[in-house]
């Protein structure tokens, strides 16, 4: 393996290590809140523009991803149809009302929101849609990004400002965390990483919390292992509604 390509284990483990260490308190409440929301009969929202979408994704649709998760995810935030679309969106004031009003997020609902440096529009808007209407707000963000950048927000808030819990993926500010010699740009960003690391430890900690109240979570399995289609399709049938 070559010196570079062993940098980016290395950092991408040191990314994940720094998350075990200064986000565990977080990853567990978060966890605790959306199990709660959900045993009260309320719902789990997740979204992100971007890359940050990808973690509606790992949340949802997955084999061990939560049944219950509702992911916002539309065309205009992700990069399926153009690749800088989902750029010019999330500096777009307005959408994030939309799409609160269409998903009909309510009180006691929990609301994630992903974006690396929390300063576009989209995440700072959903966060102030979601609180106004009463549901609770969780942000992944990179805190030293953010805190090292303006919002693009008329509030002049950044999501983590706005969340009731952050979670810091410990990303370092431009994400991109090597730079090569004889570069000027870095390389190997590391919110992916993090994040598909935060999803699943937060996913265990909703687990753990419904099994400590006796209520068994539901959780999708693998269509790839023959004999699951009917517990998918059940839980799709119970989870999955009409906007």
């Amino acid at each position: 393996m070559s010196k570079l390509t062993e940098d980016v284990f290395e950092t991408g483990l040191k990314v994940v290590d720094a998350i075990r260490r200064t986000q565990s308190e977080a990853l567990t409440e978060a966890g605790k809140l959306i199990a709660r929301a959900h045993m009260n009969g309320h719902r789990f929202f997740v979204s992100g523009s971007g890359h940050s979408h990808t973690v509606a994704e790992e949340f949802y649709g997955r084999a061990g991803g939560l049944a219950f998760t509702v992911p916002i995810m539309t065309c205009e935030l992700t990069l399926e149809e153009h690749p800088t679309k989902s750029s010019y969106m999330e500096r777009l004031p307005g959408y994030a009302e939309i799409l609160a009003k269409l998903y009909r997020i309510q009180e006691e609902d929990v609301v994630l929101i992903a974006s690396n440096s929390g300063r576009n529009a989209y995440p700072v808007e959903l966060a102030l849609c979601a609180r106004e209407r009463g549901a609770k707000v969780i942000a992944i963000t990179s805190v030293d990004h953010s805190s090292k950048t303006e919002s693009r927000h008329a509030s002049g808030k950044k999501l983590m400002d706005l969340a009731d819990l952050v979670i810091d993926n410990c990303g370092a500010a431009g994400d991109s965390a090597l730079k090569p010699e004889g570069m000027k740009a870095a390389i190997c960003p590391t919110s992916s990483i993090a994040n598909a690391f935060i999803v699943q430890a937060v996913t265990a900690a909703c687990v753990e919390e419904m099994l400590a109240c006796k209520e068994e979570p539901p959780v999708f399995i693998s269509l790839n292992i023959d004999g699951n289609e009917d517990v998918n399709e059940a839980y799709f049938e119970k989870y999955t509604r009409l906007y």
